[in-house]
């Protein structure tokens, strides 16, 4: 499905964030609150939007995807690699950091792609993954929902692959809840670990940090 929609997927993204996207990355970055020259893994790295905004910020990012297609279209100088982020092939406390962006709905088994980042990162590395969110607003929900049901599918039809964009906003029922996300990190090795909205109740941010043990 990512193959297939691979080519105009930055694209329908600015338009279906109504071009907030940009701001989300900006915050995910500054959440990772790592100095220039840190090596950051970019989980699920897409056609490598998240790979450029590191980069921008001194940061030397890597970016990991399964779909060929994505890495295909990908507009990033970033070293990129084709595997799956639960068995990536890397070294143990390779990186500084890691984020994601928009993935974890995508992910079978969150707790197994924890446990990974936390291999992956060392004591005292950070992480900031980025998803889609529901607003706890009445209002704002449900203008959110016809939206992501409503608009978000319509688009995604005329502009690129119907059933992908119908598939993409109702993923998000694929979250479990946050307490649940947070007790899995923790469960993994992360401490500290923040929960953050943004947007309204749009999108949201996990920031935390690997332990020392």
């Amino acid at each position: 499905m990512f193959d297939a929609i691979a080519d105009r997927y930055e694209m329908l993204n600015s338009i279906m964030a109504l071009g907030m996207d940009r701001a989300w990355r900006r915050q995910c970055v500054d959440a990772l609150d790592l100095p220039a020259g840190s090596h950051v893994l970019d989980v699920a790295c897409g056609t490598g939007d998240l790979c450029r905004e590191l980069d921008r910020r001194g940061l030397r990012p890597i970016g990991l995807d399964l779909s060929a297609g994505m890495l295909a279209h990908a507009r990033t100088a970033a070293p990129l690699v084709l595997a799956d982020a639960v068995s990536a092939p890397f070294q143990s406390g390779r990186f500084d950091g890691a984020v994601s962006g928009f993935a974890l709905r995508n992910v079978v088994d969150l707790g197994a792609l924890f446990r990974e980042l936390a291999r992956l990162t060392h004591p005292r590395g950070r992480i900031s993954l980025l998803d889609l969110c529901e607003p706890e607003s009445a209002l704002l929900r449900f203008g959110h929902r016809l939206w992501a049901n409503g608009a978000v599918p319509l688009i995604g039809a005329v502009l690129s692959d119907r059933d992908a964009y119908h598939y993409l906003p109702r993923s998000l029922a694929y979250l479990p809840p946050v307490h649940e996300v947070v007790r899995s990190l923790e469960e993994a090795g992360f401490t500290a670990v923040e929960h953050d909205i943004l947007s309204a109740g749009v999108t949201q941010l996990y920031i935390a940090t690997r332990s020392n043990t």
